[in-house]
């Protein structure tokens, strides 16, 4: 069965998430809003439909909030996930990390930590500068002197590999979280491949909004690989769940979205520790006094 993606671009982030909210009354099967990587400042709003949305009512949406018309395209029938493992290679992030798919357990050096991430419809495989460069930040924490997290949670997981990650590193117990079921799947599939034990859990929820959070509140460490927006929108819940002394990992911010995603954490008592680029993209470390 054929899909249709329905594809149009904004100026700002505020109209773009208002236009994918109104596109969900067209019924999608999914809708996203993203920045467009290269340095416009411009917005992309799109949707996945399992029938041809009715070009008029897409019509409507772009001229109500100020966007391009939108394009509508069929996507035929491809295994993308097949697709995805031949072309992802093993992936190496900080000194201890290699991230990889089944296909490639067998080129994992024997000094390595290894993290085995199978193709999904979920992110984080080690091969965005975001996954990489969270990845050099836990390896950097685990070398922190008088740092090791007991309670920690992994914020819109994703294939949860992050959260594997600290459990490698760490004796804790862990809650990875994230709103699409898809991912909160992957991520619990991850988890089996790579047997991480019983004290990490997967839970579908949006921010920190899960019963397993609350318990283990306060955090020692927090990990959120999401978007500038959002992370702004969660730094009064970070303040909330989190103790003195507690590190949070911040990434999915682009390098001119440093300070736009500082301020909110900064006014709740939270100072940058460390930050890194990769290829544009800013990783975070910061620390709550």
């Amino acid at each position: 069965m054929p899909t249709y993606t329905a594809l149009a671009t904004l100026d700002d982030e505020p109209a773009a998430y208002a236009l994918s909210d109104a596109l969900e009354a067209l019924d999608p099967t999914g809708v996203g809003a993203f920045e467009i990587e290269d340095g416009s400042g411009r917005w992309e709003v799109g949707g996945y439909f399992n029938e041809k949305p009715d070009d008029v009512a897409l019509a409507l949406l772009a001229a109500a909030h100020g966007a391009t018309r939108f394009v509508v395209s069929e996507v035929g029938d491809t295994d993308w996930v097949a697709q995805v493992r031949r072309e992802l290679s093993p992936v190496r992030a900080g000194r201890r990390f290699i991230v990889h798919g089944g296909h490639d357990r067998s080129a994992v050096p024997l000094n390595a930590v290894s993290l085995e991430i199978e193709a999904a419809m979920a992110f984080g495989t080690g091969h965005h500068g975001t996954t990489e460069g969270c990845l050099e930040a836990i390896d950097a924490l685990r070398l922190t002197p008088g740092f090791h997290p007991r309670r920690i949670a992994d914020i819109g997981c994703g294939t949860g590999v992050l959260a594997m990650a600290a459990a490698r590193v760490w004796q804790a117990r862990i809650i990875a979280t994230d709103i699409d079921p898809v991912a909160a799947a992957t991520a619990r599939a991850n988890f089996r491949a790579n047997r991480i034990g019983s004290s990490a859990a997967v839970g579908r929820a949006p921010g920190f909004r899960h019963a397993r959070i609350h318990a283990l509140a306060p955090l020692d460490l927090v990990l959120a690989n999401i978007l500038a927006r959002p992370l702004r929108l969660l730094a009064p819940d970070m303040a909330r769940f989190t103790r003195s002394g507690a590190r949070v990992v911040l990434s999915g911010v682009l390098e001119r979205q440093i300070r736009f995603v500082l301020g909110p954490f900064e006014n709740r008592g939270f100072a940058l520790e460390r930050q890194a680029l990769k290829r544009g993209w800013a990783t975070l470390t910061l620390r709550r006094f």
